[in-house]
């Protein structure tokens, strides 16, 4: 068992792609619960606008939620660029994460579903905690054991970068979850606002150079 345990889970490429196979499901997921409305009783233009009414919670979780994956995707994604050694801890703690990104198309239905209720708003803000926790310590645990590409004055300030966006964007999420005390569309409001700047970068940070010889 020893011996098993020093050489399982040391194939990066299989677990890249066991991670995008998890987000490619997730992602399409999500849609399935936005529903066509059904046609029996629609008979006129406006009858049919006002059928989408009732799918506009769903539609905005929906891109709530696509917005959220997009981001840890594209995090964990930067984070394997400068992963080149794995081992069994770090496998499991992936597959945890995988876990947690799988409960997504849940939480976002559930959101949807209960939108003007807080505890649906504060279990969609916990997926996305777990989430952050996941992959800020799947980060730390390859950077203590040395399973990196770079190192030196590189290594520092990819470190710096990738944690600082974590802990950061975390904190953000929780003021937008507490937001909703005031009132359910703020907090949603100011999560999507949150994602927006970083996924496009709108408000810009200090850019960090690497070089990944």
């Amino acid at each position: 068992m020893s011996h098993y345990n020093k050489i399982a889970g040391q194939n990066v490429k299989r677990v890249e792609a066991l991670s995008d196979g998890v987000f490619a499901i997730a992602f399409t997921l999500l849609v399935l619960e936005i529903k066509v409305p059904a046609a029996e009783h629609i008979t006129t233009e406006t009858g049919l606008l006002q059928s989408l009414t009732p799918l506009l919670p769903k539609l905005l979780s929906y891109f709530l939620s696509f917005m959220t994956m997009g981001i840890f995707w594209t995090g964990q994604s930067t984070q394997f660029n400068y992963i080149e050694r794995y081992d069994r801890n770090l496998n499991w703690m992936t597959l945890f994460f995988l876990l947690v990104i799988s409960l997504f198309p849940f939480t976002t239905a559930f959101l949807g579903e209960h939108i003007h209720f807080k505890l649906a708003i504060a279990f969609y803000w916990l997926n996305i905690l777990l989430a952050g926790i996941f992959i800020y310590y799947h980060w730390v645990y390859a950077k203590k054991h040395q399973f990196l590409s770079i190192e030196g004055e590189t290594l520092k300030k990819v470190d710096r970068a990738l944690r600082r966006r974590v802990m950061i964007a975390q904190a953000l999420y929780l003021g937008g979850a507490l937001l909703c005390f005031i009132h359910p569309y703020l907090s949603i409001g100011f999560i999507i606002l949150v994602q927006l700047n970083y996924a496009f970068a709108i408000i810009p940070g200090k850019r960090v150079v690497t070089d990944k010889r």
